[in-house]
Order: structure tokens, then sequence, then C-alpha cells
């Protein structure tokens, strides 16, 4: 896929903007929005997306444009288990709700930096060592098997890291979050950081966490840079008005790790089946591929992840649902 660099710079412009308006809307609004306002941008956000794959459809045909939407969707539900985490380390550290658009914000903008200095690391590396699938095969099925032993979503999956330790520890950190800066004053001088340095910093350390993960993934459905990057855009955006659009269904989707460990666990297996074909080790079959291993076209990957986060969806809707039942026959209501 040759990509021209004025397009490259065009795309970079315009989601550039798109997210500059966002940040605008916080920064003069701080709210929480209402359904009709989230699901609207919800909407829009995902419009884009689908637009932008049958504008790849239209110029550079079906196979590029399957790996945008296969890798869209499942860049769409990493967010969604890292929006999770959000949701937890909130919780966690009482956010007030007027200032959590302002948290979310942030933490998507972190996450698309850190995102992006992956993708560019990545994209190096395969470039001069196609044996690094062989690391990130592996490194995916590792994750899959943690997040199975990791069970249910639950408050546990947030456990505070050294440096948030330290920070609470060695920082003089004010009682309230007050309007939402980093910092403030008292009425004798002394300068206090407030509580919401400590949740950047547990956002700022999840987002890592999650990038790690998260490209990977995504290049173990395509190798190009341009679809690599926009894919991950597309599946950021539209994540703050998504959390309030959601609001409580997020904590009823238990299985939804389960669902994410077998597409990750899938995606490994095809990354490493992909490596043995192309293998170049020396000391792997004289460093010739092995035809043996199969090519999982992309259509067939589209099929696995839509398959698993659908039943892993309805599981978890359903399970929530037959709780609620046991939870209101127990209390006699």
């Amino acid at each position: 896929m040759n990509v021209p660099v004025w397009v490259w710079v065009a795309t970079l412009v315009a989601l550039v903007a798109v997210l500059a308006v966002d940040l605008l809307i916080i920064g003069r609004r701080p709210h929480e929005p209402s359904m009709k306002e989230a699901g609207t941008w919800v909407g829009f956000y995902v419009g884009l997306a689908v637009l932008f794959g049958a504008g790849v459809w239209a110029t550079a045909g079906g196979q590029y444009a399957g790996e945008f939407y296969t890798g869209w969707l499942t860049e769409y539900s990493l967010s969604v288990d890292n929006l999770f985490v959000f949701v937890i380390i909130m919780a966690r550290f009482a956010v007030p709700r007027h200032l959590q658009q302002k948290v979310l914000l942030i933490g998507i903008v972190l996450a698309l930096l850190m995102r992006g200095a992956f993708i560019a690391a990545g994209a190096a590396l395969i470039t001069q060592f196609s044996w690094v699938f062989y690391i990130f095969g592996a490194f995916l099925v590792y994750t899959a098997i943690t997040l199975v032993k990791g069970g249910e979503n639950d408050e546990d999956d947030f456990k505070e890291n050294l440096l948030i330790r330290w920070a609470k520890r060695a920082l003089p950190i004010s009682s309230s979050f007050g309007d939402g800066r980093f910092s403030v004053v008292t009425e004798t001088g002394k300068r206090l950081f407030t509580p919401m340095l400590i949740v950047m910093i547990a956002i700022g350390t999840t987002d890592l966490i999650f990038a790690l993960d998260s490209i990977p993934a995504i290049f173990g459905i395509t190798k190009e840079p341009y679809l690599v990057f926009t894919a991950n855009v597309f599946a950021l955006m539209g994540l703050r008005q998504l959390f309030f659009l959601l609001g409580g269904l997020l904590q009823r989707l238990v299985y939804l790790n389960i669902g994410l460990a077998v597409v990750l666990a899938f995606i490994g297996v095809k990354l490493f089946l992909e490596a043995l074909h192309t293998n170049t080790l020396s000391f792997l079959n004289d460093g010739h591929g092995f035809h043996w291993a199969p090519e999982i076209p992309i259509w067939l990957s589209l099929l696995v992840i839509l398959g698993t986060l659908g039943i892993a969806t309805a599981a978890s809707l359903i399970k929530s649902s037959r709780d609620r039942k046991k939870e209101l026959i127990g209390s006699g209501n």
C-alpha cells in the first residue's frame, strides 16, 4: 500500500482538528453529557470510521479495507477494556463527575501519543527484523493467558503501581480536586498538588500497559503503518462519550476479558504461523520458511473477532441479568 506524503499530512491534520474540537468543548464547558449528546458523538465517530474504511476500499481495494475494519474492531475492543480500567481508577480516587470528561480526554490523548510512538517503533522493527513476529505472537498469547487467569472484571484489576505509591508518599497532596488543576496554592502561600495529578499518573501508566498489548495485536492484522495508525486513532475517538453512554453497562461486561483473551490468543497464533511461513532465522529450517504453516486470511480473522466479541457480550449480559434477578429474589423484592 503506497500512501503519498500528502495523504499522511491531510489525515493527520483532519484527525488533529477533530480532537481539537473535542478539547475546546471540554476546556470551555466541563460537564456530564446527556445520553442524547453522548450517543450523537459516538455515532458520529463510528460513522467516520466506517466512511474512512469505505474510502480505503475505493482507493486501495477490499483487502486493505478489510484489514482496516478488522484492526479497528480489535483496537476498539481493547480500548473499551482500557475504558473499564479508567472507570475503576476514577472510582478509586473519587473523581467528581464534572471532572471525569477531562480525565477521560487526557487519558485518550496520552494513549494516542504512546501508541503513536509504539507504532513507529514496531514498524521499524518489522521492516528490519521479520523474526520479531515470534516475539509479538508469544507476547499476545502470554497476555491472553494473563487475562484468563484474571477472570471477570473487578476492582482488583487495578493495583497502585510503584510510581503512584511513590507520588502519594513523596508529594504534598491536597484533599480536594478543586477546579481540576494539578496544583493549588493555599492561603498561606504553600503549593500543593491535587489528587488529579495522582489520577493522571494512574491513567498514564495504564495507557502504557494497554499500548504494549494493542500494537502487537494490530500488527498481527496489518503491516501497513498508515492503517495501523488510523485504526488506533479511530478506536480511541469517542471513548469519552462512550463512557457516559454505556454508564453501568461497562461493569456488566463480565466476560469481556475472556473474549479479548480469545482474540489476542488467535492473533498471537496467527502471528506465529506467519513468522514460521516467512522464517529467516538460520537455526530454524536453515533460514527457510515452513511452507506447511497456513496464512490465515483477513476475512477469517474478521469473522473470528466479531463472533468472539459478540458471544462474550451476549454471555455477559445474560449473566448480569440472571445475577440481578437472584439479588431481587434474595432481597424479597
